[in-house]
């Protein structure tokens, strides 16, 4: 199964002002489609050739670097793109948000420790909020890495990586942190990946 780089599911400038057309021309059209490219160069003739994206980035992690690196932010920008919609942030599904509560204390907490996992990630990398053994949890990794090989199932994730945020807002990562919470998350795509995590 060949890697492949989906259109985004709203159009470049509908993210504005929190997101600049600009910035997905080229986190999306040019870094991504990189990751796309890369990664399925270096699946070629390995023992991960053919197999699902899931199953690349867990095999892969810790036993070749750079094919785990661009399967792995291929996979996270994949959920990325529908992680955001048009004004999002909003109301959270009930289910999602009792369990929010439960687990992270309160919406309010789970945003303030989800920007501070974010602010916090030193360099490259994402913050995050994940399903593992049945408990909600904020994670952050670095570079490509993601909660599939920390033994959880993210539902949430938000890019830090420059490339992410730079033209938009410099050297601002809690702004831009603030916006991706309160203004672009979609929360019924959360809910879906939670749905599915929590069977």
């Amino acid at each position: 199964m060949s890697f492949t780089l989906a259109d985004l599911p709203y159009a470049h400038d509908a993210l504005q002002p929190y997101m600049s057309k600009e910035t997905l021309e080229y986190h999306h059209d040019k870094h991504h489609l990189a990751y796309v490219n890369n990664g399925n160069n270096l699946v070629k003739g390995t023992e991960w050739e053919g197999k699902s994206l899931e199953d690349v980035v867990k095999g892969s992690f810790g036993k070749n670097a750079g094919l785990f690196n661009n399967a792995g932010q291929h996979y996270n920008h994949m959920h990325f793109w529908n992680w955001m919609k048009p004004n999002g942030g909003g109301a959270i599904p009930g289910k999602l948000e009792a369990k929010i509560i439960t687990d992270l204390g309160s919406v309010e907490k789970m945003k303030e420790d989800f920007i501070q996992a974010g602010i916090t990630q030193f360099g490259s990398g994402w913050a995050w909020i994940a399903l593992k053994n049945g408990k909600l949890e904020i994670m952050k990794s670095a570079n490509g890495e993601s909660p599939l090989v920390m033994g959880a199932t993210p539902i949430l994730g938000c890019d830090v990586w420059e490339h992410s945020y730079y033209i938009d807002y410099r050297n601002r990562r809690p702004d831009y942190l603030k916006a991706f919470i309160d203004h672009l998350v979609n929360w019924e795509y959360v809910d879906q990946l939670f749905e599915k995590a929590a069977v």
